[in-house]
């Protein structure tokens, strides 16, 4: 399904189910089938995602609107659109950011945050790493090399069937005449990198606006992104955070694994 938002970017999105609606905001190249692992978990639930603008089958827009700000704005425009008052954020990685975006701006209109792999701060490593990838071509030609890259690329990770890496590669590329590419648009890594806030803004003030929502957290017990110290912290502002370090997975937890799914399902409880 689509909508158009404000400035008039078609949007794709995906409204499955009926019961508490869960708003699913993916990562920073991805799209709504990051959640496709966690989905059919997650019956007794209206679960919305979000391919946000330039990314998966959402149109393509003016780069400078590859922004925190205008994306919290379309997931607004989204859950408008369904006339939806309020709803709950289980937010990977970017998708957390703006969760905590839109607690600080707009907290009448959400239920509950889960953060999937991101806190108020970005681990350097993990920032390095996206300045290396994003909005880049895959030297690999086919699936099966882009399999067999995945799993020997992917920090942090361990225990994974190919079969789940496969999947992955299969939903975050497309083919074209020249092998591979990426199934976003490339300027998202002007978009993004030409402000350092884009990427890498103090969200400890925003973390803070999630006082008073059930609040949970999933963190892959390799991530790059968001260290155990951070973690930590968080935990210690938040003692009523539901919290779970998923083993042998980096960034980011594919949210199927038993850690992740008791603490999504014990944070929709306290929705409920």
């Amino acid at each position: 399904m689509y909508f158009n938002a404000a400035d008039g970017t078609q949007l794709h999105f995906t409204d499955e189910g009926s019961g508490l609606p869960v708003l699913c905001l993916a990562g920073l190249t991805r799209n709504g089938t990051d959640f496709d692992y966690v989905a059919p978990h997650l019956s007794d639930v209206r679960l919305i995602r979000l391919d946000y603008r330039g990314r998966g089958k959402s149109d393509w827009a003016d780069l400078t609107t590859y922004t925190l700000p205008q994306e919290g704005q379309d997931a607004i425009a989204l859950l408008d659109n369904l006339g939806i008052e309020k709803a709950a954020i289980l937010g990977t990685s970017r998708g957390g950011v703006i969760a905590m975006g839109l607690a600080a701006m707009l907290k009448k209109r959400l239920l509950g945050v889960c953060l999937n792999d991101i806190g108020p701060e970005v681990a350097t490593p993990g920032l390095e790493a996206i300045k290396v990838y994003l909005g880049r071509r895959p030297t690999f030609k086919t699936v099966e090399d882009a399999v067999q890259a995945r799993a020997k690329l992917m920090a942090g990770f361990s225990s994974v069937p190919e079969s789940r890496w496969r999947e992955e590669v299969e939903r975050h590329y497309v083919q074209d005449a020249d092998g591979l590419n990426i199934n976003y648009d490339p300027k998202l890594r002007e978009g993004v990198l030409e402000k350092a806030e884009n990427l890498n803004p103090d969200l400890w003030p925003f973390f803070k606006a999630l006082e008073g929502l059930p609040t949970a957290l999933i963190r892959g017990e390799n991530s790059d992104i968001i260290t155990k110290e951070t973690a930590a912290e968080m935990q210690r502002r938040r003692p009523d955070m539901t919290f779970a370090n998923v083993p042998n997975r980096g960034h980011v937890p594919f949210l199927d694994e038993p850690e992740s799914l008791m603490v999504i399902k014990e944070w929709l409880e306290q929705m409920q």
